[in-house]
Formats: structure tokens, sequence, C-alpha cells
């Protein structure tokens, strides 16, 4: 009796996405509970900590994907093994390279849609609570400088929040300088608030160069900064959505800053789906296996998930060359996924024609 392909293709992806919605659930619902429980203190209901929670966990999925799907290749394999279907999916004369051209697919297709669409979308859903923590901070605070009018203004703050369309800058310390870059005057405040074209702030206090300070009650300034450009001039790679990190990169180069980080973000998503299919061929390498009955399968996977915590590390090493400019980023954030794609590949080959 001949299988058809379409058949087979069919029924092997159905216990790929089984076995790697299984682990999908289990690692993203520990991470969830884990999230929810830290949040749920300090926010005003439960509901507010799962959003929060549901929004932190889409952010994690990039960086949990790898493990998944290395994690979801070995169960199927298992599982294939383990019932004798291996056995008949050799029968019908399917390669090993054929065999698995399915899970590689469907790594592809996953990784595509992370890349494409749950970045964007996490990116999103995390912009309603930026804080300093999503920042790349100078001196462990937000720095804001603007030329305007010929005068200059320079603020310092050590917190910042988002409040609707505005933002709310905490502990700030300003100092406006005419166009000669002389002083004028010194403000200090314990929250000044951007919104509308105008940084204003209540019970501020003014030095100017008398040196004598006085309490304002409303305090004001026109600026052409907004919520927006601040946020982006100081937000980290990954608070940027994928789809807006090239324009991003190109902004931030003619400001002469620093873009290394942006593109190992941005590599890093655009390849995912090459990092997968690297852990597809992995996961299939560890679970080869000529037992059927006496499979060690708990060896495999604890030496396995050793191997992936292994490659995680390497690929951080890798990523820190890259940002350092030890490496150009694009072969930091390939290198890793290549040589473990070369490397399974090969131990499939050899492990078939033994």
């Amino acid at each position: 009796m001949q299988i058809k392909p379409k058949i087979l293709t069919r029924f092997l992806v159905r216990k790929f996405l089984a076995s790697f919605f299984l682990v999908l659930a289990v690692v993203a619902g520990i991470i969830f509970i884990i999230t929810f429980v830290e949040k749920l203190p300090g926010e005003a209901s439960a509901m507010s900590a799962l959003y929060l929670s549901f929004a932190l966990l889409l952010s994690y999925i990039p960086l949990l994907l790898p493990l998944v799907m290395f994690i979801g290749t070995l169960l199927t394999s298992y599982g294939l093994t383990r019932s004798n279907e291996s056995v008949i999916i050799a029968s019908a004369g399917l390669s090993p390279y054929q065999s698995m051209r399915s899970f590689l697919v469907v790594s592809v297709l996953i990784g595509i849609f992370v890349t494409a669409v749950v970045n964007p979308i996490a990116v999103k859903l995390n912009s309603y609570d930026i804080g300093t923590s999503q920042m790349d901070l100078v001196d462990g605070a937000v720095w804001l400088r603007e030329t305007n009018n010929g005068s200059t203004f320079t603020m310092r703050a050590t917190g910042l929040k988002r409040v609707s369309d505005a933002l709310s800058f905490s502990n700030v310390i300003a100092f406006v300088q005419d166009v000669d870059s002389k002083f004028k005057y010194r403000v200090q405040a314990k929250e000044i608030t951007l919104s509308g074209g105008t940084l204003s702030a209540k019970n501020a206090t003014v030095t100017d160069t008398s040196g004598i300070p006085r309490s304002t009650p409303k305090w004001n300034i026109g600026t052409l900064m907004t919520p927006d450009t601040v946020l982006e001039r100081n937000l980290r790679p990954d608070q940027v959505s994928f789809w807006k990190l090239p324009k991003f990169i190109d902004a931030l180069s003619a400001m002469k800053l620093n873009t290394r980080e942006h593109y190992i973000q941005f590599w890093t998503l655009l390849f995912l789906p090459l990092t997968l299919v690297a852990m597809v061929v992995l996961g299939i390498a560890f679970a080869q296996t000529h037992e059927r009955r006496n499979f060690s399968f708990g060896i495999k996977f604890s030496i396995g998930i050793l191997a992936s915590f292994i490659l995680y590390f390497v690929i951080n090493v890798f990523g820190a060359l890259g940002t350092s400019g030890s490496l150009p980023t694009i072969l930091a954030v390939l290198a890793p996924p290549l040589i473990v794609l070369a490397g399974a590949a090969i131990a499939i080959v050899s492990f078939d024609t033994i």
C-alpha cells in the first residue's frame, strides 16, 4: 500500500504543531503566571495586571521560540519513534530530509509570523506602559536637549511615564540658555509634563542669573518635541517594531548615534526563521536512534536541553561581540544558527549512512 505524500505531509504537520503548541502553552503559561504574580501587587486591578502580563509575554515570544521549537521537535520525533510511525515513514521511501521537510516549512512560517505580526503587536501593547526600564539611559537618567528660537533647553529627569497622550518626567532639573549659550535660568520640579507642544510644571523652583531661587506656581515653555519623538530617540531596540526599525536606524545614524544594538535586534528578527530551522534540525539530530523500544529519550532530552542553553549562551556572546564592534552585526546574528545548522545536518547525514 502506497502512502500519498500529501497525506503523509499533513500527518507530520499535525504531529509537529501539536507538540509545538503543547510546549509553547506550558512555557508561556509558566512565564505568564510568574509575571502576573509579580505585577499584581503594583497594579490597580487584576485586569490591569493580566493585560500587562500578556503584553510582556508577547514580547518574550521571540526569545522563547527557539527553545520551544527544539523541545517540540524532540517530542514529535519521540512520539513517532515510540509508536513505530517512523518505521512506516521510512518504509514509504522518505529520506530523513524529506520527512523533516514539513517541519522546516512550518518553522519558517512560524518565524515569519512572529517577526511580522507578533513583534509589532507586542511593541504596541507595551508602549502603553513606557517607562525608564524600556529606555536607553545615560547615567541612569533621561536627557533631553533642544534648540528652539535661539534658546537652548537641556533637561535631566530620573523618571518617566506615559499618561494618555502626554509624557510625565519626574525629579527634573532643566537649564535654559540664550542664543549665545549664556545661562538664563534653571528650573527644578518634582514633575514636568510634555503635552501639546508645551513643557509645563506646577510648583517649580526657578533660579535666574541673580542666583536667588523663587517658587513658581505654574511654569511652561514651548517646544518642538512630542511624546513620540522623545520616546523614539530614547527607546531600547526591543521597544521598536520590526517594521519601524530600518527608518529608526536611519534617523539615529543621521544624529551620529550608536546603532549597533538596533542592527542586532533587526537582524535577529529578520533571521528568526533561519534560527528556528536550525533548532528543528538540531532537535531531529538529537532524536535519532536505531532503538524502538528502549529509546533513551530522557537522557537525550536532558543533553538536548543542556545543549540549547549552551547555544543560548553562545548567541549572547556573539551578540555582545556584534554590539561592541568586534564582529559585523549581521555576522554576529547569522553565525550561531549557521554553525548549528551545519553541525546538525552533518550529524543527521552521518547517522543515516551508518
